[in-house]
């Protein structure tokens, strides 16, 4: 079983593109393969990894529904279960180091939880040939109930600096612990710090929750410029503010 780290956080706090840059650090560290899973329903990890998306869980699901809908029967006299299970394995994008499997959205009511049930079998499938499972959530907390994997072994929690926002990944943290998740340890990296310095309100606010801070990541106008020209934020250079400080994280949590 590969080991589990899941991203969550509340919307607008770069946690995204924070994802993508842990995963591309875990690579250079020579930490992979890694599986990297987008389960969010507006999936965009790909465009700050660089690759192509051609498909999703959510898309494949649909084609099946259609497929019985109009009474066409699955290739190669396959039943659904392993036509699903075969475009399920067909959509898995191998980038330089991991692969990538991106969840979506079906179309019509009712379609996004069964969609999440397809996500989390297939991730179970699969982990074991991974080192490393990088899962981006949804933001806010409805995700963490539909439980994507058994066992998350470090949860990371994406905040800006705000204190509305470490109070919003507080309370994740605590839907955790009343859901009795399966959780190892609980870490907080703030995000688009000015100058990399936290205020001491916010510094108060972490300690009032008892947020444990693994990192700080500067405001990193790299990654602006980056985004306002479609270019993929693993590359940045090197030396950036936000790659350095990720670097910094990946470091102290003592991954093998």
């Amino acid at each position: 079983m590969g080991y589990n780290i899941a991203v969550a956080g509340k919307g607008g706090t770069g946690k995204t593109s924070l994802t993508g840059l842990l995963v591309n650090s875990l690579i250079k560290d020579k930490k992979s393969p890694v599986l990297v899973v987008d389960a969010d329903a507006n999936a965009n990890i790909n465009e700050v990894l660089g690759i192509d998306v051609e498909s999703s869980i959510g898309q494949i699901r649909e084609e099946v529904n259609q497929r019985e809908k109009l009474g066409n029967s699955f290739p190669g006299g396959m039943t659904k279960a392993q036509f699903l299970q075969y475009r399920l394995n067909s959509i898995i994008e191998e980038g330089e180091g991991y692969d990538l499997l991106v969840m979506g959205r079906s179309e019509g009511e009712g379609c996004y939880c069964f969609v999440n049930g397809i996500l989390r079998e297939q991730v179970q499938k699969i982990s074991n040939h991974y080192k490393y499972v990088v899962i981006d959530n949804e933001a806010g907390m409805e995700h963490l109930s539909r439980k994507t994997t058994r066992h998350v072994d470090t949860l990371l929690l994406v905040s800006d600096c705000s204190r509305r926002s470490i109070q919003a990944v507080a309370r994740i943290r605590d839907l955790a612990k009343e859901l009795e998740l399966s959780v190892g340890e609980v870490k907080l990296i703030v995000n688009k710090v000015p100058d990399g310095i936290l205020h001491e309100g916010v510094k108060e606010e972490i300690e009032k929750h008892k947020l444990d801070l693994i990192g700080v990541v500067p405001l990193d106008e790299l990654i602006y410029e980056y985004d306002s020209t479609g270019k993929p934020l693993v590359d940045l250079p090197e030396d950036s503010q936000a790659k350095q400080a990720i670097k910094d994280i990946i470091a102290k949590l003592e991954l093998k």
